[in-house]
């Protein structure tokens, strides 16, 4: 029997009191942070298999094990599909959830380095999914969450239809806030489905929690 997942624990009561000035300095400013080289490589595995592909790119950000990648492939098969995550012992999983589809990759790289190369390339999205990231729920940890870190501006750059889903509303509600404050509009929601598409999914679903949803056009 699958474990039940608990609930965030946050000490925040609402939106983060610095948000607004956290945002806009990121957004200002760019990123100095040696690119790992482990992430270059990964890059550089990624453009081999793109070779001279020029249809429609999709991201699966923080994408695990890979499960939904592979959903994400199978839902769009003229499109190519990259997931990325950090954790190789996530990544390692993936033969689990592996699908004989050719349009996905699975790589193992660090988000933000990669999101840098994309852009350092010219490469733009078609649609970016961004699923049940660690939220980084405790107050002090603001800056650890996408939208208040350096990868947000390298995420618009990128363009696309981008999809944040999470169990904290807060986050979404943050996310929210951080694009209305580079001007981009955007919708949250609730998110219901038939089926889960990745194992966190699931987990939050069988514990009872909701999935919230955000949608912005880039």
């Amino acid at each position: 029997m699958q474990q039940q997942s608990r609930t965030i624990i946050t000490n925040q009561t609402g939106i983060h009191q610095n948000l607004h000035k956290v945002v806009t300095r990121q957004l200002a400013s760019a990123s100095q942070k040696p690119l790992s080289a482990h992430t270059q490589q990964a890059f550089q595995d990624a453009i081999s298999w793109l070779g001279d592909w020029q249809g429609a790119l999709i991201l699966d950000s923080c994408c695990g094990v890979g499960e939904s990648t592979v959903n994400i492939a199978q839902a769009h098969p003229h499109a190519r599909v990259i997931g990325i995550d950090k954790s190789a012992l996530r990544t390692d999983k993936h033969q689990a959830y592996a699908s004989t589809l050719q349009n996905y990759l699975v790589l193992r790289a660090d988000l933000s380095d990669f999101l840098r190369l994309l852009v350092l390339s010219d490469k733009k999205l078609t649609k970016h999914y961004l699923l049940y990231p660690n939220p980084y729920p405790k107050s002090a940890h603001l800056q650890r969450r996408w939208y208040a870190s350096s990868a947000l501006k390298d995420m618009l750059k990128l363009g696309g239809i981008l999809e944040v889903r999470s169990n904290w509303q807060l986050y979404i509600q943050e996310f929210s806030a951080a694009l209305a404050i580079a001007n981009i509009s955007n919708q949250i929601g609730v998110f219901k489905s038939d089926k889960a598409i990745s194992p966190f999914e699931r987990k939050y679903w069988q514990s009872g929690q909701t999935s919230w949803q955000l949608m912005a056009k880039l």
